[in-house]
This record gives C-alpha cells, sequence and structure tokens, in this order.
C-alpha cells in the first residue's frame, strides 16, 4: 500500500517542516508515503473563496487516478479516535493508493467531497491547513504503530 498526501501551498515555517520530516521518515519504515505540494490559488486572482475553492478542486482532481482511494479531510467529516483510525487504515490494505487530500484556506469545493470516498476531521477543532499537515502524519505514524503493536500510543 502506498500513500499519497495531496496538499495546497508550500509548508513555509520551518519548525513544521521538521515535525513533518521526522514523521514522514518514521513512516518509511512501514509504507511509502509522498507528499505532493500543488500551488495554492490566489483570492486575489480568484475574486472570491467559492472560485478559490473550485479552482483548488480541479488543481486536486487532476492529480487523482480513478483506482485511489481519497480520504478528504475536513471539518465536517467523520471523527475517529486514533484506535479507530488504525482500524480503518488496517481495512484499507487492498487499496494499492491511498491518497488523503488537505483542502486550502477557504476548505473544499463541493465536488471534491464527492470524489472522496470518505471525509475525515481530525478533531471538532478547527486547525490551519498548514498545521494539520503535521498532524495527520503523526496520526498516521499513530497509526501505523498500533497496528505493529508497539508502545508509541499507550
Amino acid at each position: 500500500m502506498n500513500f499519497r498526501i495531496i496538499q495546497l501551498g508550500k509548508t513555509k515555517e520551518a519548525w513544521l517542516q521538521m515535525g513533518i520530516n521526522e514523521y514522514v521518515k518514521r513512516i518509511g519504515a512501514f509504507v511509502k508515503l509522498e507528499i505532493v505540494e500543488l500551488p495554492d490559488v490566489s483570492l486575489k486572482t480568484a475574486g472570491t473563496a467559492d472560485v478559490v475553492k473550485q479552482k483548488e478542486a480541479e488543481v486536486i482532481q487532476s492529480k487523482l487516478d480513478t483506482e485511489d482511494y481519497v480520504i478528504l479531510l475536513d471539518e465536517a467529516g467523520e471523527g475517529k479516535t486514533s484506535l479507530e483510525f488504525s482500524s480503518f487504515l488496517s481495512s484499507l490494505y487492498t487499496k494499492k493508493h491511498v491518497v488523503f487530500v488537505i483542502g486550502g484556506v477557504y476548505g473544499s469545493a463541493e465536488a471534491l467531497r464527492q470524489r472522496a470516498n470518505i471525509c475525515l476531521s481530525l478533531s471538532p477543532l478547527t486547525f490551519t491547513h498548514r498545521m494539520v499537515r503535521l498532524i495527520l502524519v503523526e496520526q498516521i505514524y499513530r497509526a501505523l504503530m498500533i497496528q505493529a503493536n508497539r508502545s508509541y500510543h499507550y
């Protein structure tokens, strides 16, 4: 199984990038993980937040294959505990590619929600889309450690 994370914009904060890099390295012992950074769509050029979301959805969807299992991170998505998330990821081992999509500053367009196989929420709290990157890779690592029966989670 391969994991891919599609995100909009670069992680500019060095401390966030260091944390992400650490977890990506740890995850590499279990599965292949690729992070795809796509350019942000500017509100200045798009005009409205809805147009930004639509353009971002088009760019993201152009990077998806029909056989990809798409997990959209969305504040209105289904919540899972870390144990449930680990079990959920285990159930996907028959999928060749699992793609996590992190929307942009204004969220995700309806077309992207419809393309997703599932929408997940990392928390009822709202995080910046850049912070979500670190939280997501940490939770993927935690899920893999739970599956491997390692003590990281406990």
